[in-house]
Order: C-alpha cells, then sequence, then structure tokens
C-alpha cells in the first residue's frame, strides 16, 4: 500500500510536537526515520497507525492491502508489548481474536511461528525466552495479520549489540516485500535498512532532508559498500549533530521527553 501524508501536525496539550510534514511511502519501500531525542519520530508512528488522532492533516493509505490483510497497519514495538500471562502462540493470535474462525487463526498462528523460527516455543511465556526471541514474537504478531504498511519503533533498541545484529538480517529477511516505517536513533541500523532515510529537525518535528540510499539491500553487506555506507551515515551525522546537541540541552532543562 502506499502511504500518502499531507499537512500532518501534533502538538500536546498546545505543545508541537510534529510538522507539518508531508511524506509519500511508496508500495513495498522501506522508509527510515531519524532525528534528534524529542522531535516527534514515534509520535509519527502512533499518527499512522491511527493511535493518535493529529492535530492537523491527514494520513491516507491508498491502494489494496495485501490478499487476505485483516488490518492496513501493524506494529513492532521497541518494548516487546507482549502479554506476560499469555503463550508465545497466544501473543501472536491476539490480533486474530475475533476476526477468523477457530481454524483459520490456528492456520495463520502456526505459519507466523513458522517463519520466525518460533514454532518450538508456541506453548513458552515470554518470561522463558531471551530479549530477541521475544522481539520475534512482536514480529510474528505483526506479521500474522498480513499488514498493508509495517511500522517499527525502534525494534532493535532494547538489545544486546549482538542480538541486535543477529536479529536485523533477520528482520529484514521476514519482512521482505511489505511497506515499512522503520524510526531508529542508529544511524548504521537506518542506512542498512532503509531505501530512503528522513531526517527530522528538533521539535517540532519537520523534514529536513530525505536521504536515498543507492546501494541494493543484497549488496549492503559486502565490503565494496561499507566504504558508501560510512559516507552515508556521516553525511546523516553531520546534518543530525546540532539539532541533537540542542534537542538534549533542552530536554534536561525542561525534563520533557517526547518521542
Amino acid at each position: 500500500m502506499r502511504l500518502r501524508i499531507e499537512a500532518l501536525a501534533h502538538a500536546y496539550d498546545g505543545l508541537a510536537a510534529l510538522g507539518p510534514l508531508d511524506l509519500v511511502v511508496e508500495p513495498g519501500e522501506r522508509l527510515a526515520v531519524i532525528g534528534p531525542s524529542g522531535c516527534g519520530k514515534s509520535t509519527l508512528l502512533g499518527l499512522v497507525g491511527g493511535l493518535l488522532r493529529p492535530s492537523r492533516g491527514r494520513v491516507l493509505l491508498e491502494g489494496e492491502p495485501p490478499p487476505g490483510s485483516l488490518v492496513p497497519v501493524a506494529y513492532v514495538f521497541q518494548d516487546f508489548a507482549l502479554l506476560p500471562w499469555r503463550t508465545v502462540e497466544a501473543n501472536v493470535a491476539l490480533p486474530l481474536e475475533d476476526r477468523l474462525g477457530a481454524a483459520e487463526r490456528r492456520e495463520r498462528v502456526r505459519a507466523a511461528l513458522a517463519r520466525t523460527r518460533l514454532s518450538d516455543f508456541a506453548r513458552a511465556h515470554p518470561r522463558q525466552l531471551s530479549g530477541g526471541m521475544r522481539q520475534r514474537v512482536g514480529i510474528a504478531r505483526a506479521l500474522v495479520v498480513e499488514p498493508g504498511v509495517l511500522l517499527l519503533d525502534e525494534p532493535l533498541s532494547a538489545l544486546d549489540a549482538q542480538t541486535r545484529e543477529l536479529l536485523l538480517d533477520e528482520v529484514l529477511t521476514l519482512t521482505r516485500g511489505a511497506t515499512l516505517v522503520w524510526v531508529t536513533h542508529h544511524l548504521e541500523e537506518a542506512v542498512r535498512v532503509a531505501d530512503r532515510v528522513v531526517l527530522l529537525s528538533a521539535r517540532p518535528g519537520r523534514i529536513r532532508t530525505i536521504l536515498p540510499v543507492p546501494i541494493p539491500e543484497a549488496e549492503r553487506g559486502r565490503p565494496a559498500a561499507l566504504a558508501e555506507l560510512a559516507r552515508l551515515r556521516l553525511e546523516l551525522w553531520e546534518l543530525l549533530r546540532e539539532d541533537a546537541q540542542r534537542a538534549e540541552t533542552a530536554l534536561v532543562v525542561s525534563g520533557d521527553a517526547l518521542a
């Protein structure tokens, strides 16, 4: 599905948090969103996903969702957002409740668990899993509805560096062909996952620049591509540095922490 954002803006209790901004994400595109602390990255996802009502502007999902899709948008959260009293399969089945017959629900869950290599842990509870496995449960829960757009809110930031590196490749493989909006504060992660990187300004977040990543995803792990990825990362940091320093100072002074 194509995601179209038009003159989108949001404020909390009169405090401008985001926008206005305009953006189009094409079907199957992977878009990374970065910016200084408090610039409205997570607010943007909340508006796209319908968790927040915009103060101004609108979000449009254009085109038909994939065959069998139950909801147009699904989330993968930073903190996993699993229900601790539910098993893995019950957490994955949550978006399907009251939507499908029992047999189709079981088949959807079985397929999602198989895709994420969690079949052997279907009856386990979240407390019995590693951080990486808990995040795979969150990914399975998003994929089970076959959404038109997948929103990922810093999905790897709660993991240690080794697990994050391993899971990054898994997530890219599992979501291949999907339309993604991936919020991250890791610049290296952004240039590895994205077709384009959107850099937001300090609050209220507006689009400062959109940087294409011209290297095909399949080639980004090759030595010949590393220098270009490093150059793109440095370019983003040079653009981000001053806003990031101002944002950190403002957050310390105000005690505010809008995402």
